[in-house]
């Protein structure tokens, strides 16, 4: 069996190395990026089973189980069929989804999909097309139907399916598959009951916490915590070091205690409504730093950030022990802070967040 799961751009290699934890030796292979597409991966596992409490033999549901267990995917999706469609971006509608439509025909996704259930097909394109998610929905969707149709009466339920096709053209890569997640991404967490105007990802918030290598038992802080995700997710994982989430605005501390209760997770978390920019004010040390810095629509006008971001390093070099991670769209800004008080920059890369690519920071 072949997985593909989506994921943040840019945070690949930190969900390959999930998964592999994850699976351990079900694990074939896993490739990083297929068809040179981001925020994809494609995993090959190992047929496995196990025996159930009556004894009886059954295969382990692997999807199932990454649904269930993963921080940083955001789709699981059982692979069908993938291919390369050279050219596929330069040529006119009818050629290309002709091409989509013969192509589906031909995979014997009746070994996928029951007749005697409906399916819908979910679209998604990316990239620059002649055509649409719309019609590549209904190209696909038309020759699942006809294929099903030589051996039943396929039902069509494009509300609620029972099976969901998940049809994706990104550049010229197509991949076709059933994504066991849902109509609702695995990054929307239950327990989201208030949301910040610029709230993280919890995918992504899992990623920075790997990425600051948070150690147990330590201190950590968000010091521009919102609606309180990166504090959030590190509790749920267990932590069980001091978890402070620091806030300016009163609306969205109390946000943030509103999602910890929902998350159960209240009581591991302490609270504080305090400005980052006097951080030593409320902290004397702490070992991690982890934060999604304020910019774009979290600040208001952006001629304010360079000052912000001054004010807020010159603090934090006060009193960080250890490691910091942030994210900003405010490349400029943020290097000059950074540099001015003497942090070291020991890793950087690019994730893709809410149709940006932010740039992303650990210091020490």
């Amino acid at each position: 069996m072949r997985l593909l799961l989506t994921t943040a751009q840019g945070i690949e290699d930190i969900a390959k190395k999930e998964i592999m934890e994850l699976l351990k030796e079900n694990t074939v292979t896993i490739q990083e990026k297929p068809f040179n597409v981001e925020g994809r991966l494609l995993v090959e596992v190992k047929e496995t089973f196990y025996t159930d409490e009556k004894g009886r033999k059954r295969p382990f549901e692997f999807a199932t189980y990454l649904n269930e267990k993963s921080k940083t995917l955001h789709r699981v999706i059982i692979e069908i069929a993938s291919h390369e469609f050279k050219g596929i971006t330069e040529e006119n509608p009818e050629k290309a989804l002709k091409r989509i439509e013969e192509f589906t025909v031909n995979i014997p996704v009746e070994r996928f999909i029951k007749v005697t259930e409906s399916f819908a097909v979910r679209a998604f394109r990316k990239g620059e097309h002649t055509i649409t998610s719309v019609d590549i929905a209904r190209v696909v969707g038309k020759a699942i139907f006809d294929r099903l149709s030589r051996i039943g009466s396929p039902i069509v339920n494009l509300d609620h399916p029972s099976t969901i096709v998940r049809a994706e053209l990104i550049n010229e890569a197509f991949f076709l598959g059933i994504d066991t997640t849902g109509d609702h991404s695995l990054h929307r967490r239950p327990w989201r009951v208030y949301d910040h105007p610029a709230h993280l990802k919890a995918s992504i918030a899992n990623a920075l916490i790997e990425l600051a290598e948070v150690e147990d038992g330590a201190s950590f802080i968000d010091p521009f915590c919102g609606s309180g995700t990166i504090p959030i997710e590190l509790a749920l994982r267990g932590y069980q070091g001091r978890i402070i989430c620091l806030e300016k605005f009163a609306k969205h501390l109390n946000g943030a205690k509103m999602n910890a209760l929902a998350a159960g997770v209240f009581d591991k978390i302490e609270f504080i409504k305090g400005d980052a920019r006097r951080l030593s004010k409320y902290v004397d040390e702490v070992d991690f730093a982890v934060s999604n810095l304020p910019y774009g629509l979290k600040i208001g006008r952006k001629s304010m950030i360079p000052s912000l971001y001054e004010r807020f390093f010159d603090e934090l070099s006060k009193v960080l022990q250890k490691r910091g991670v942030f994210i900003t769209t405010e490349k400029e800004a943020i290097e000059k802070a950074i540099e001015e008080v003497g942090f070291k920059i020991t890793h950087y890369r690019i994730i893709g967040h809410g149709g940006l690519r932010v740039h992303t920071y650990v210091i020490s």
